[in-house]
């Protein structure tokens, strides 16, 4: 039997692949179990660098599986609940992973899809990939995904896209923020390894409090408070050991320690 993930560690980048491609990569709550605990897996390794989310097959993920919406058919208002938590812990646990995440993706990427891809730091796409927040055309809404996908996208292409359904190309997926870069095919690989390489070149400490200062700036107000706890972040930062390291090594016009850990591991 297939496993529905192929989970792979290199030189500090761990790559979890969907592999259901028979099924267009479509999700259930099997897998979004699955999803939760290897998320969690990586943001405990201290080796892991960065998380590449791909994809095997034509498509990245077609969202829900069909015989996982049959099942809801048949659930109480309980069951839903629970079920929707379940997706629910999923997002939350890659939105706020503490190693930089990049999504790979190509083809179709649809309903539940776009919330993984828009809980991802940063995501790349083929030319042929499209999307669609097509919840509205079997009666249900993208609930459990929207507060990811109204950051990544902002709150007036969100209410055009939840109602309509409309699919959109790449092109537009760059436009509104969803996409990060568009990249052909034949480069995709090695574009996402170098960007990759660009982020392991990085302090590692650094690193996952500037993405933790992203998401915590991004969804507060500017007021006094904000400003003094900004202030506390970076004094705290400067006084650490990498930041200390990262300073002399400027200073000295020489490498930082980190990456000659990299080398070394490498």
């Amino acid at each position: 039997m297939r496993a529905s993930l192929e989970i792979t560690k290199s030189n500090g980048v761990a790559t979890v692949t969907l592999n259901r491609p028979e099924k267009h990569n479509a999700f259930d709550d099997a897998v979004i179990d699955e999803l939760t605990s290897v998320f969690e897996d990586i943001d405990s390794d201290d080796s892991i660098r960065v998380m590449i989310l791909a994809a095997n097959g034509k498509n990245f993920s077609a969202g829900a599986d069909l015989a996982w919406m049959k099942r809801m058919a048949t659930y109480s208002y309980e069951d839903n609940l629970r079920d929707a938590r379940g997706l629910a812990k999923m997002l939350s646990t890659l939105n706020r992973l503490s190693k930089p995440t990049i999504a790979r993706v190509q083809g179709a990427a649809f309903g539940g899809a776009v919330g993984l891809v828009s809980c991802c730091d940063i995501a790349v796409a083929t030319p042929n990939a499209s999307f669609a927040l097509s919840e509205v055309k079997i009666g249900l809404i993208p609930a459990t995904i929207s507060p990811y996908v109204v950051r990544a996208i902002g709150e007036r292409a969100a209410r055009r896209y939840f109602v309509s359904a409309e699919r959109f190309d790449a092109k537009q997926a760059h436009h509104i923020g969803l996409v990060s870069e568009i990249r052909g095919e034949a480069e995709l690989d090695a574009y996402i390894v170098d960007l990759a390489n660009t982020i392991k070149n990085n302090s590692p400490s650094a690193v996952t409090a500037a993405k933790k200062l992203a998401l915590d700036v991004g969804t507060s107000e500017i007021n006094d408070d904000l400003i003094e706890d900004t202030c506390k972040r970076i004094a705290q930062i400067r006084a650490s050991n990498d930041g200390q390291e990262g300073l002399t090594a400027f200073l000295d016009k020489r490498a930082p320690a980190w990456i000659n850990d990299i080398n070394e591991k490498n």
